[in-house]
């Protein structure tokens, strides 16, 4: 029986839905895979009251002592997790203008990362090296009259890299944006004898607002009122900025580079990487993360989809890795817990 619709002369013979008919033959042909080799976790460190309790603006994240840092350390190495990276919430008592305390052998940073490493975990840890978390202006650097000055924070910026390096830390990761950090930093640890320590820049960090729960989290953001960080970080507005950025500091001794923030910026990574082809990472921020389980929640996104399809949105724009809040909750799924 002839069909009721049939073919038209010369219809396509290729016909891409055929790849896509079954499981098997679209896991066959897929272009790109997450693992969990991909993601780096980032937690939240702090002291005292504030231990154990959710980031408001972070439904699912907690801030963690040092005993949960390391079972968050624990937790990662179980699922395969490679790295964490950590985040001090400082004590309002221990900030002062230039940020001393970042300076301090037994902050609480390094106070983690010693009981941590104590473990022998197979647990890579982040550092991040900047003063925000510190100041009590909440800005990235040295404050003086009004401007955040270059070289002096440069300075303070390689004495807490030297501490974090100290205290164990596999990788010191630069966050604040001051020109020519890299270079010190890595001439301060090689100086010093930390030839093995890593440097992940934050080579492309933009002025962004997606930072506001993170600011929340470590308790910067009352300190920054209605200040900001555009004098420093990058404006929204540039790509060619940040390829310039990338190249100075890989030239400057950067092992890896950041994007940050992610989703907003993926053209960024992708530029990155076609661009130089060095071990390219992204930060899916705390606004991100906020965003899709907020959604979640509130039932107006499917959270589970989401949250992987985001984090293979990185993949395929050229992350090697990802910074992100949803590293346990995916590495369970992706490894069928």
């Amino acid at each position: 029986m002839a069909t009721p619709f049939p073919s038209p002369q010369g219809f396509p013979t290729t016909r891409l839905r055929r790849l896509r008919a079954q499981d098997w033959s679209r896991r066959l042909v897929a272009e790109h895979l997450l693992t969990v080799d991909d993601l780096i976790w980032p937690i939240f460190v702090t002291d005292g009251e504030t231990a154990g309790q959710e980031v408001a603006s972070m439904p699912g994240v907690v801030r963690r002592d040092v005993d949960g840092a390391v079972k968050a350390a624990e937790e990662a190495a179980k699922l395969g997790i490679p790295a964490l990276a950590l985040f001090p919430q400082t004590d309002p008592d221990l900030k002062d203008p230039i940020g001393s305390y970042a300076l301090d052998a037994q902050n609480l940073v390094c106070r983690a990362v010693r009981a941590i490493k104590a473990e022998k975990l197979p647990v890579g840890l982040i550092c991040d090296v900047a003063l925000d978390p510190y100041t009590s202006h909440g800005h990235d650097g040295v404050l003086r009259e009004g401007v955040i000055v270059n070289d002096e924070s440069v300075t303070l910026l390689v004495r807490q890299a030297l501490v974090l390096a100290e205290a164990g830390a596999d990788v010191v990761a630069p966050s604040d944006m001051m020109d020519g950090r890299i270079g010190a930093i890595r001439r301060g640890l090689d100086d010093s004898g930390f030839q093995d320590v890593m440097i992940c820049a934050y080579a492309a960090k933009y002025a962004s607002a997606f930072y506001g729960p993170f600011r929340d989290a470590v308790g910067s953001a009352s300190n920054l009122g209605q200040g900001d960080k555009r004098t420093y970080q990058m404006s929204p507005a540039n790509t060619n900025e940040a390829l310039r950025e990338v190249a100075f500091d890989l030239a400057e001794g950067a092992d890896m580079v950041m994007v940050k923030p992610g989703m907003p910026y993926l053209d960024i990574v992708r530029r990155v990487k076609d661009e130089f082809g060095a071990p390219t990472f992204a930060y899916q921020v705390s606004g991100e993360y906020a965003m899709l389980k907020g959604a979640a929640l509130n039932g107006w996104l499917d959270g589970t989809k989401v949250m992987m399809e985001s984090l293979l949105a990185f993949k395929r724009a050229g992350a090697d890795a990802i910074l992100t809040y949803f590293a346990p909750e995916a590495a369970k799924l992706l490894k069928g817990l």
